[in-house]
């Protein structure tokens, strides 16, 4: 087989496991809720359940970044972290006790969070060497999570919420048997050295960048966390809910297309500080919504907060972190980005909620994001001085 051939069954290998991976995530986000739910657990016993992902995801990250870039083996962990999530699953299902289900969803957790950052790191490896773009493999991610929001609610609606942990299993295996093809693009790098990566994290640069995503973060969570709620205190079904999740899938791809063609001509930090600005917008907005189309309607900025904010990251990433530390970088990333952005969402977003009411709970996202704008151009400027 010519090497030609081998880069384009990578890719394809690649783009299939980003299809399936976030295929997997339309069910743990969208529709594990309903099922736990027809098994008879109360709003606060789910919420207990989805509250332990930020947290295991700071542990889960960091411990599987540093080991992939130790052992440079990050195709043989990222199999092994699927088939732990087939055997927690696999122990699931007989189950509806909840103090059972909630240890073996935390058992689940430990070994899913980590999948986005290492397939975001491996494609970045990827892509590099093989000179594409990394939004022109990820945004697969996003075609599986609209195709298969579709799908997957189709089939629930059809046979019952039973079904969804099969469905989950699905997803899985066929995430496991891409894995085991799946090159190891970690082979020709520099040895890993903990002290270099300790230096390169204790910069300046590094430590404001983190600090910002982090602030932003925080804005993306709040809306994540905080919209199918507010769209069921105004009357929404899980239809019309299901629709908001659908715009923000589907808006991204157009984007993900863009930014792999034209991404590259724009500098980082002023199209982070866009991304940020149109994220004010968006809770701003949502915080005055008081129609379930209109929160649909807004979920369409998705390509303009979200898609852009995450790959442009990503791409800043690239330039502060070197290949050899590539995935321990990205954890820290996933850490930020999801774990400590998603505790502070929480926590916060819960307690304006109950004092204030939903709007406010927007109006503090507007406020993160703002932040986020003027801190990013800010840095812009000073590196621009410089």
């Amino acid at each position: 087989m010519s090497t030609m051939q081998s880069m384009r069954g990578q890719l394809l290998i690649l783009r299939s496991m980003q299809f399936a991976n976030y295929a997997t995530m339309v069910l743990l986000v969208t529709f594990f809720p309903l099922y736990f739910a027809s098994v008879g657990f109360s709003k606060l016993q789910i919420g207990a359940i989805y509250s332990i992902g930020p947290f295991l995801s700071i542990i889960a990250n960091l411990a599987v970044g540093l080991l992939s870039d130790r052992t440079k083996n990050l195709r043989r962990i990222l199999t092994l972290v699927y088939f732990m999530q087939i055997v927690a699953l696999s122990l699931l299902m007989p189950q509806k006790e909840f103090g059972i289900m909630a240890g073996i969803m935390a058992f689940f957790y430990l070994f899913q969070t980590p999948v986005n950052s290492m397939l975001d790191s491996v494609s970045l490896l990827a892509a590099d060497q093989m000179k594409r773009s990394f939004p022109s493999i990820r945004m697969f991610g996003s075609l599986g999570y609209a195709l298969c929001a579709v799908l997957f609610g189709y089939l629930l609606k059809k046979y019952g919420s039973d079904l969804t942990v099969i469905l989950t299993l699905c997803t899985l295996g066929v995430s496991i048997v891409l894995s085991l093809s799946l090159g190891n693009f970690q082979a020709s790098l520099r040895k890993f050295e903990f002290g270099g990566l300790w230096g390169l994290l204790r910069k300046r640069e590094t430590v404001a960048f983190f600090a910002l995503i982090m602030v932003v973060s925080v804005a993306h969570r709040i809306n994540e966390g905080f919209l199918a709620i507010a769209m069921r205190e105004i009357g929404a079904d899980d239809a019309v809910i299901g629709y908001a999740s659908l715009a923000s899938a589907v808006s991204e791809i157009p984007m993900f297309f863009l930014l792999a063609k034209f991404g590259h001509r724009f500098r980082e930090l002023p199209l982070l500080a866009i991304a940020s600005f149109f994220y004010v917008v968006r809770l701003g907005l949502l915080s005055f919504s008081n129609e379930p189309w209109m929160m649909v309607a807004l979920q369409a900025m998705h390509s303009l907060t979200f898609a852009i904010f995450y790959i442009t990251a990503l791409r800043c990433l690239q330039a502060l972190i070197p290949d050899e530390y590539r995935s321990s970088g990205q954890a820290v990333f996933a850490v930020v980005w999801s774990g400590l952005a998603g505790l502070i969402a929480g926590t916060l977003g819960g307690w304006l909620y109950d004092a204030l009411g939903l709007a406010y709970v927007f109006r503090a996202g507007a406020i993160f994001a703002l932040v986020g704008t003027v801190g990013f151009l800010i840095v812009h400027l000073r590196r621009g001085s410089v």
